[in-house]
């Protein structure tokens, strides 16, 4: 074990994210998150080796932390969940450090976590989903491709992400496909008939031979709008404002996301008897725990089996 007591701040740090990819196969970006909230971290309490962190600067780091502005325009200050991404990251420096025999460092369980409200999950009606995937024209390339997108993220449970990876040669063939998600890790989804009908659809009336299943429509003056690489493969932002747009059409009120529809595939498989475990699986969620936001959906089915079955004789 090294006891090397002239470890800088910097080495630290750059020590730690690579052992996150190495040991640990963290993606790149969750090392760059982490990276950047160390780098608060150092530039708020002015430490050059790990030795100066103290009980005394992580408590004024937390105070500076909650009185930080929000994303929102709204006047809001930083919310608590993504404080605790800050304090998550420092708590795993010195986690690491700890183990790797730095003595000048202060137990990670120092820090403490700030308290959050258990999370809401924001959903829509089955009416409103209805509504929302019947919104395109199916008769053109755009309202085919819109159509797909949408059945594709209701059947399946992928993330936007995994979505616009997608390669136009996946075998959906077997109405089941393998997918790479967070960390790399690999799982299988299911297609519905219908998102695999609508996929199969619009690719057929495609002209173009690009390698993505979902790409940008031309624009009215054909021109196509150059994103990374010239590449035509749409991105999530795209997919968000689609979906923002069939919902206003549908006359949602609720903001819905594709992770709004990512929720309504999980509450819609418990509600119908699946259980958390294979739900976990198929949303490639690496713990339960995070599954378990969904359990709301488990309690009223419990409720109404135990309302049903519990008769008094």
């Amino acid at each position: 074990m090294s006891h090397n007591l002239n470890l800088s701040m910097k080495d630290a740090t750059k020590r730690f994210l690579e052992y996150l990819e190495i040991e640990k196969g963290r993606s790149l970006k969750t090392i760059e998150n982490y990276n950047r909230y160390i780098e608060r971290f150092i530039s708020f309490s002015n430490v050059s080796k790990p030795s100066d962190i103290t009980e005394e600067k992580i408590r004024e780091y937390r105070l500076w932390l909650n009185r930080q502005p929000g994303t929102k325009v709204s006047g809001e200050t930083m919310k608590k969940r993504t404080q605790n991404y800050h304090l998550i990251a420092l708590r795993m420096l010195l986690k690491y450090l700890n183990r790797i025999g730095y003595e000048g460092a202060i137990a990670a369980d120092k820090i403490e976590l700030a308290k959050i409200p258990e999370r809401q999950i924001d959903l829509i009606t089955d009416k409103e989903l209805e509504r929302l995937l019947s919104g395109p024209d199916t008769k053109t390339l755009k309202g085919l491709r819109d159509r797909a997108i949408m059945e594709m993220l209701f059947s399946t449970g992928l993330r936007v992400s995994e979505l616009t990876s997608l390669p136009r040669d996946v075998d959906m063939s077997n109405g089941s496909f393998s997918v790479r998600g967070k960390g790399e890790k690999i799982r299988v989804v299911f297609v519905s008939d219908d998102a695999k009908r609508y996929v199969e659809q619009y690719l057929d009336k495609r002209k173009d031979m690009d390698d993505a299943m979902f790409i940008r429509v031309a624009n009215k003056s054909g021109k196509k709008t150059l994103d990374k690489a010239d590449s035509i493969n749409i991105t999530p932002r795209s997919v968000e404002r689609i979906i923002k747009n069939y919902a206003i059409k549908a006359g949602i009120s609720k903001k819905v996301t594709p992770h709004v529809i990512r929720h309504c595939f999980a509450t819609n498989l418990l509600s119908n008897g699946a259980d958390l475990r294979s739900v976990q699986a198929l949303l490639g969620h690496a713990n339960i725990t995070t599954t378990q936001v969904y359990t709301h959906v488990t309690d009223k089915h419990l409720h109404d089996i135990h309302k049903n079955f519990h008769k008094k004789k």
